[in-house]
């Protein structure tokens, strides 16, 4: 079964039902579905046919959706950019996707330079979309549902083709071993379509399980998110903890009431590490544990693993590897891990077949038994619950003993001045390398002192564990997911001398 068919036939048999909220009302399964043929028909008048490539760069809409649809039904491909990438990130993409046409929103058309709408058949799109016509293209594989551009850790962006088959597997996965979600629930969809994240677990997922959206063009600013929360009455959160930490300082501000938060029955944080003392400070003000943290990578379209319930939640772990993947644990000189440590390798269904178009990539990151490596390090408990303890990248080895930034971070956060912490690595003539902290303070621990920070490490953590160094910053660099970025803070770092 293709995607499209799937949810298609949830759509005509509940088209009398409320399907998504957008802009302040309530819009029924039919009214999708008239979206899907009106788009459908006018990409067939484009001359868009079997195998072509359809590019969006738009805030999240209920043309999301429906032109997913309608690109499937043609048997073509959808694939979500985020114009605010760079314009050289953007034209590598393109050159590489060769796309029969680009749609772009007003906002992305100030971003986007006019060498790549003019290089491209682009089409400002509005309110809806418009009659165009599109621009001959290669035919590729049709049973190629979504590409995603992803630029990993390093070098230009890659793309990543996850099939029908990967979708419709993640989504089934997820719904199935997730216990509390159910049909009728209302999913907020705030996250950026343009990463799997957002598009496969606030999208696809409560299409495929006859759940309900609420639209939100943006997280930002975030009092329209707030406001659509409310006014739709949504009870399941897909977030990732930059989002969290910015309820929860606005609950104890007064920003925001708690009460919004105590009607949910389950929020999901991934993309990045959920603070302990975030988690801690959320469940205090939302007078309830209902926060479950998760892990995947757009290469498994996403989700791997996941805390599945709220009785069964490990706080500090990503939850067990889900029952559709086979996984083993690799030493970073690529053996077999002979302990509960390791990088993570998986197989199945909702893995990517390989990177578009990008052969020698595929052969770097899949073994000969078509295991992909995760790139992150991890612990696996005796009850299957995963730790990730970092990304090989980001391991930081102190005359020779490894560090494993979030083990550090766990700790500083335990201090009651520390929102949040993030540890580098920084060259050192001497050692190798040292670690660094990056901390958010608490409100009201404005006067906290690095030195106090650097004793409270020291009475919990190995010596070459310590950070050397702590700056405290007002907020971290994040990623247009909301992912923060170490890379640049690694680089403010490494500005220093010691």
């Amino acid at each position: 079964m293709r995607v499209e068919e799937k949810i298609l036939t949830n759509l005509e048999q509940h088209r009398d039902q409320n399907c998504y909220w957008f802009n302040g009302e309530w819009h029924t399964c039919g009214e999708l579905l008239e979206l899907v043929n009106e788009c459908e028909n006018k990409l067939k008048r484009a001359g868009f046919s079997k195998g072509q490539r359809l590019v969006a760069m738009l805030k999240n809409d209920p043309l999301i959706p429906a032109l997913s649809l309608a690109v499937w039904k043609l048997r073509g491909s959808f694939c979500p950019l985020n114009e605010k990438a760079g314009n050289d990130a953007l034209k590598h993409t393109l050159e590489l996707l060769n796309p029969f046409a680009v749609i772009f929103s007003p906002e992305a058309d100030k971003n986007i330079s006019d060498e790549i709408k003019n290089s491209w058949q682009s089409v400002l799109c509005e309110n809806e979309l418009p009659e165009f016509k599109g621009r001959p293209s290669y035919e590729d594989d049709e049973n190629f549902a979504v590409i995603f551009s992803t630029s990993g850790t390093t070098g230009k962006p890659k793309a990543v083709p996850l099939t029908h088959g990967n979708i419709l597997a993640n989504c089934k996965a997820t719904a199935e071993n997730v216990y509390v979600l159910s049909e009728g629930d209302i999913f907020l969809n705030a996250l950026p379509n343009f990463h799997s994240f957002g598009y496969t677990c606030t999208i696809m997922l409560p299409l495929s399980i006859n759940a309900k959206i609420a639209i939100v063009p943006s997280f930002l600013p975030p009092s329209n998110t707030v406001k659509a929360i409310i006014e739709s009455h949504v009870n399941v959160m897909y977030i990732v903890p930059a989002m969290m930490s910015f309820f929860v300082t606005s609950v104890e501000k007064g920003k925001i009431p708690a009460e919004i938060f105590m009607s949910q029955k389950f929020i999901c944080t991934g993309g990045d590490r959920l603070s302990s003392g975030v988690r801690a400070t959320a469940v205090k003000l939302f007078g309830r544990d209902i926060i479950a943290e998760g892990y995947g990578l757009t290469e498994t379209t996403p989700v791997l693993c996941m805390n599945r319930s709220i009785e069964d939640n490990k706080p500090g772990t990503v939850g067990p590897v889900l029952p559709s993947y086979e996984y083993k644990l690799k030493t970073r000189d690529d053996k077999l891990s002979n302990t509960n440590e390791g990088v993570l390798w998986v197989k199945g269904p909702c893995v990517t077949p390989g990177y578009y178009h990008a052969p020698e990539i595929s052969a770097e990151r899949f073994d000969s038994e078509g295991f992909f490596n995760t790139g992150d390090y991890v612990k696996i408990d005796e009850d299957g619950y995963v730790t990730i303890l970092d990304r090989i990248t980001d391991i930081i080895i102190v005359s020779g003993f490894n560090v494993y930034p979030q083990e550090v971070e766990r700790i500083l956060t335990e201090h009651p001045a520390v929102q949040t912490a993030i540890v580098v690595g920084m060259q050192n003539d001497t050692t190798g390398e040292i670690p660094e902290a990056f901390i958010q303070r608490n409100e009201g621990f404005e006067n906290v002192t690095e030195r106090e920070i650097i004793k409270f490490a020291k009475e919990r953590l190995a010596h070459f564990k310590v950070p050397r160094k702590v700056e405290f910053v007002e907020a971290f660099p994040l990623s247009s997911t909301g992912k923060i970025l170490r890379r640049l803070l690694r680089e403010k770092a490494g500005k220093k001398s010691f």
